[in-house]
């Protein structure tokens, strides 16, 4: 595959992933969108990985990588499935933009890195004034919208202190391995759950439903995933930066467009003030380390 079509296909899957999300769980309950898709998920990713020959690795660290996963897996989209409940898709991809922030800012206390420079900083600071006007549109929109936004900060903060703590662990698998493993052992966690919350069955399922839990599935969860570490390998990591920077634009404009979804100035506003301080972060920060590379000289 070309890495255009791979780029291309990453932003696609990114940008419809949070209204496929609605449209899973609207008509079956946010339990049950969420449940089909990881079992179906990891299924379809321990066959890709068993087809790939990168069979699971059950080593100590190995093993820990794939608990990590699994609970950021589970409470990140479980987060993320109960806010869809009450904010438009579109916020969800703005909001899980800033995740890069967080994530340094976390791997700043756990990891020990680099002491984040003064553009980082303010590209954080920007990022959270947008995430603040977020926070007031929530309360015009109506009663429940702001604990959408909670939840979903919730989420991101999940996700990140994941994806860290995998790092400090550094087992060195193979990215479709600690799929398959972080689906392993975040799926019976959602099956429980949805035992736990009287695991009814749906009477009727729409066809929209079925096609959006088995989109998540097999795009979302193995095939997205895959391109989007395809791309990694292939692309500067400047270039790949900018697709959390695309994405949230898109599906802003596919809810409005396919959802009806409100799209006022003041969540246009936010937004941009979210994408300009990520991309203040993301862009900014590399553009210092080529700068001291080049003094070295």
């Amino acid at each position: 595959m070309s890495v255009p079509s791979a780029y291309l296909g990453v932003i696609i899957i990114w940008s419809t992933t949070p209204l496929a999300i609605l449209w899973s769980s609207e008509e079956v309950g946010f339990l049950f969108g969420v449940t089909s898709r990881m079992l179906i998920g990891a299924m379809l990713a321990l066959i890709v990985a068993a087809l790939l020959g990168s069979g699971l690795v059950w080593k100590r660290r190995a093993i820990q990588a794939y608990m990590t996963a699994g609970l950021g897996i589970y409470g990140g989209m479980i987060s993320v499935y109960w806010a869809a409940q009450f904010i438009p898709s579109g916020w969800i991809a703005v909001i899980f933009g800033i995740s890069p922030i967080v994530t340094a800012a976390m791997a700043q206390l756990w990891l020990g890195g680099a002491q984040l420079t003064r553009s980082r900083l303010f590209g954080m600071l920007v990022g959270l004034l947008g995430l603040s006007i977020m926070f007031g549109t929530s309360f015009k929109l109506h009663d429940q919208a702001v604990l959408g936004v909670l939840a979903m900060v919730v989420s991101v903060c999940i996700h990140c202190a994941s994806a860290v703590w995998i790092k400090r662990i550094n087992a060195e698998l193979p990215a479709i391995v600690m799929t398959s493993g972080g689906l392993l052992f975040a799926a019976p966690l959602f099956l429980i759950t949805w035992l736990l919350s009287g695991a009814v069955l749906p009477h009727e399922i729409s066809m929209r439903s079925i096609g959006a839990i088995a989109y998540l599935a097999l795009l979302g969860s193995v095939l997205g995933f895959a391109l989007y570490y395809y791309v990694l390998s292939k692309v500067d990591a400047t270039r790949v930066a900018l697709l959390t920077l695309i994405t949230p634009i898109c599906a802003l404009g596919l809810g409005n467009l396919l959802n009806n979804e409100p799209l006022s100035l003041e969540i246009i506003a936010g937004s941009l003030l979210i994408l300009s301080g990520l991309a203040t972060f993301e862009l900014n920060g590399k553009m210092e380390r080529i700068r001291a590379r080049f003094l070295r000289y």
